[in-house]
């Protein structure tokens, strides 16, 4: 009897059961066809208590961006200080930030060559409001002396993704010195310390997981708000954001990766058998944590030491994100182009390295946190992602294919952790006598 009644709560178990991929995806969906519908009819608004929807989610992505960008830069930082680590580590993550700067730079080149973009409606008073954040007369020199903050707090108020950077790496290195201190009272103190911020960036990976729940309401809403404005002809303008991005996935495989490779003398062939199996699971799974066990039996099956490996792929798979460097570059080209009718300027674009450079140290390397980077990336080149504008919904757009686009930025981002590992193994001498890398 008991097993004839139904489960509470089943309906909204199933739903958080579901894969969270394909519930953007069908968002993407239902408010494509839902917006094309209406703008056949002519209603080109959606009325406001369905538009709250749409509206709640950007304000959600806003509410996490400083929060997430403190929390994973304290920890990632004080993770990676040569106070634990020495030549290797200083090696390491020089390596990676460049090899992620290249991936930057790569998506920019794809972005500025394919110029994906959707002809939006009504960019106007974006536009304005834009160019109001970004004052023409800056400098370069202005702006680099603008990253050092004059005021800790006055930066989190005023959401200033660049100076909130760069005091999370600064406290995040020092705070790794005083974990590592002969002073045991400093130990203790700056261990706390640690735990308090890797709570916070906990927590915020799991309020991101619960946003990610609502995201395909937000994203439903969102898309059609942009359909029924702009009709179908959006739909092409996200298929080329796709060829850009898996165009630049190769490029960097080809000839960043296989540029190493071939500098540290590695055998590209016998590197990329041992490295094809987690490039498959990464796919698979976008995750690059998740797709640690086989990086980590690959690494072994190249020779490399264990020392070496079992610290230099976690760093990777939290700090080098070249694929999502990419991802960055020609998605950052979609949402300004879609939305102010023009390419990014030479400022921007070497804003958008630095900045994602930078963030790829605090990037979870969990499904979908390429988003949430992208996210903070333009926030901090003046454009945040505010509800009610086109902006946003160039934005929902990205996010009903980011599913697509975080299956290839994963695979690379793991293989480039894997490649960066080999070369560092081989130009240390920490390689096994039988090693494949000799």
């Amino acid at each position: 009897m008991a097993n004839n009644e139904p489960k509470k709560g089943g309906i909204l178990r199933a739903y958080l059961n579901f894969n969270v991929l394909y519930k953007i995806l069908i968002g993407l969906v239902i408010g494509a066809v839902a917006g094309i519908i209406l703008a056949a009819t002519g209603v080109t608004a959606l009325p406001k208590w369905i538009s709250m929807f749409g509206t709640i989610f950007t304000r959600l992505l806003k509410m996490i961006i400083i929060p997430m960008i403190v929390g994973s830069l304290v920890v990632g930082a004080s993770s990676v200080s040569p106070a634990n680590v020495g030549k290797v580590g200083i090696r390491v993550v020089i390596i990676y930030l460049i090899t992620s700067a290249c991936g930057v730079i790569i998506g920019l080149v794809m972005g500025n060559i394919f110029q994906p973009h959707a002809e939006l409606a009504a960019v106007t008073e974006l536009a304005a409001n834009a160019a109001g954040k970004m004052p023409s007369d800056q400098t370069v020199w202005d702006i680099i002396a603008n990253i050092i903050p004059t005021s800790v707090l006055t930066s989190l108020v005023n959401e200033t993704v660049l100076q909130v950077i760069f005091f999370s790496l600064v406290f995040g290195l020092c705070l790794s010195f005083m974990k590592v201190s002969e002073d045991e009272r400093i130990r203790t103190i700056s261990t706390t310390m640690y735990n308090i911020f890797d709570c916070l960036a906990e927590v915020m990976m799991r309020i991101v997981s619960g946003i990610m729940q609502y995201a395909p309401i937000g994203v439903a809403v969102l898309i059609c708000e942009v359909f029924a404005k702009n009709g179908a002809k959006v739909a092409g303008a996200l298929l080329t954001v796709t060829i850009a991005c898996f165009l630049g996935y190769a490029i960097h495989i080809i000839g960043v990766y296989g540029g190493l490779l071939a500098i540290f003398r590695i055998k590209i062939g016998a590197f990329f058998k041992e490295a094809r199996t987690p490039f498959i699971t990464a796919f698979v799974t976008r995750s690059s944590n998740g797709t640690l066990p086989t990086t980590f039996a690959a690494a072994e099956n190249l020779g490399i030491d264990k020392e070496v490996y079992a610290f230099s792929l976690p760093l990777g798979a939290t700090i080098n994100m070249d694929g999502t460097a990419i991802y960055q570059g020609v998605c950052a080209f979609f949402l300004v182009m879609s939305t102010q009718g023009r390419g990014l300027t030479m400022g921007e674009m070497g804003m958008i390295v630095l900045l994602a450079t930078l963030a790829s140290i605090g990037t979870a390397g969990v499904p979908g946190a390429g988003a949430i980077m992208l996210a903070m990336v333009m926030s901090g080149i003046g454009f945040p992602i505010a509800e009610k504008t086109d902006l946003a919904g160039a934005y929902a757009m990205i996010l009903g294919i980011d599913a697509l686009l975080d299956m290839g930025r994963t695979a690379l981002n793991v293989t480039g952790d894997l490649t960066c590992t080999a070369c560092i193994a081989k130009k240390l001498g920490f390689v096994k006598a039988d090693s494949v890398l000799k």
